[in-house]
């Protein structure tokens, strides 16, 4: 599975998995233990995670979200030291480690509280997107 495959869905908690499309929208399916699946239609505000980053104060602008993960998996692992009901402070110092460019005024304490959320959820439920290695274990 790849951020492509993996949806949030404005108004909803958590993250889906991207089943199938529709004639009049996708089917998903929640990334957790319950997979509860849904239609998200036209009325639905749809984001891959491949699709949305996080605003930096670099010449880009933007840093994506599929390399910030990736990021703070090699800094801090299974192990954040923080998680989304920590207060602002710890959450912004966090930010800070992770991406030192972020935007402070365009990014909000809410903006670093759901990617910690999709963070864990991601580390939990699809731990292969941060395998990569790929095929070089087989061929070693």
């Amino acid at each position: 599975m790849t951020l492509t495959e993996i949806a949030t869905v404005s108004g909803k908690g958590g993250l889906f998995k991207v089943i199938a499309p529709t004639k009049s929208g996708v089917i998903l399916e929640s990334l957790d233990e319950s997979k509860t699946k849904m239609v998200a239609t036209s009325n639905h505000r749809l984001s891959l995670l491949n699709e949305i980053s996080i605003y930096t104060t670099t010449k880009e602008g933007t840093a994506g979200l599929e390399d910030i993960l990736l990021k703070i998996h090699g800094e801090f692992g299974n192990d954040l030291g923080v998680d989304f009901n920590s207060d602002a402070t710890e959450l912004k110092a966090f930010m800070k480690a992770v991406l030192p460019e972020y935007d402070e005024s365009r990014v909000y304490v809410s903006d670093i509280k759901k990617l910690v959320r999709w963070y864990e959820a991601i580390l939990k439920y699809v731990p292969e997107l941060f395998d990569v290695s790929g095929t070089d274990e087989a061929n070693e």
